[in-house]
């Protein structure tokens, strides 16, 4: 027995001299004490300002959940689209010879009717050449977007001019022969030997060039004898060529373009 016991049996006999059996058993710890919430006073509530007499009083607002039910929530605001710019050209070259080779800054890019896309803005030169017909070159300038461009190819084009001396019987004169679709004509001082006729109204238009001359016969008028100033048949040879031309394709059918 230890000494505490011993001391505790002691007391006991020493109280009354009755033994009691203790049951001996470490003592329990306390309970912590539990802190106690201070007290606050509860604040009293809000009264409403009194509505004027005979006034009805406003429902007060739904709760942000029963206004969420009741409608849909606002969406997200739509914007309007951006819209692209353009860069670069888009050329649609069509022709009224189908098939007529298309080629845009003596780049082939292929038979009418054809797109060239991205083309830069600009100037450019667009030519089209077909079998029977003679090659248009046109320059255009270009913007931004699309661009129809239609070259006529069975357009008769022609502007020639050919400085010429008139033999006469006795002497001669100076002047200078201008041919577009529209006619051929004469131009001179000499006012008896001006002359302007259709193209289809000659009667004789042929070149010798071993003589030098290009005779010209007008539909019931005078007979003409033209020669080079300085002695060339080339001019009078190349001169003659492109109207011959010309006087074929009209009377063909095929029209006179706009000069």
């Amino acid at each position: 027995m230890n000494r505490r016991l011993l001391f505790v049996l002691a007391g006991m006999t020493l109280l009354g001299g009755a033994t009691a059996l203790l049951v001996l058993n470490r003592p329990a710890p306390a309970p912590a004490e539990t802190p106690v919430a201070e007290a606050r006073p509860v604040p009293a509530p809000r009264r409403a300002a009194a509505a004027p007499e005979g006034a009805k009083p406003e429902p007060a607002p739904p709760p942000a959940e029963s206004r969420r039910r009741d409608g849909p929530e606002p969406g997200p605001v739509a914007t309007a689209p951006v819209e692209e710019v353009a860069t670069a050209a888009i050329l649609r070259i069509d022709s009224d010879v189908p098939g007529a080779q298309v080629f845009v800054d003596r780049q082939f890019v292929g038979e009418a009717p054809v797109t060239a896309p991205d083309i830069k803005p600009g100037r450019h030169v667009i030519n089209l050449s077909a079998k029977g017909y003679e090659g248009v070159a046109t320059t255009i300038d270009v913007s931004p977007g699309p661009l129809d461009v239609i070259v006529k190819l069975r357009e008769v084009r022609l502007d020639v001019k050919l400085q010429v001396v008139h033999k006469h019987r006795l002497g001669s004169c100076a002047g200078q022969l201008v041919a577009t679709p529209k006619g051929l004509r004469y131009e001179t001082t000499d006012k008896g030997d001006a002359f302007s006729t259709a193209l289809l109204d000659l009667d004789t238009f042929e070149v010798d060039y071993l003589q030098k001359n290009l005779k010209i016969k007008v539909r019931k008028g005078k007979e003409y004898n033209f020669t080079d100033p300085g002695g060339n048949a080339d001019p009078l040879f190349v001169f003659h060529r492109d109207v011959d031309k010309a006087r074929e394709r009209l009377k063909k059918g095929d029209p006179a373009a706009e000069q």
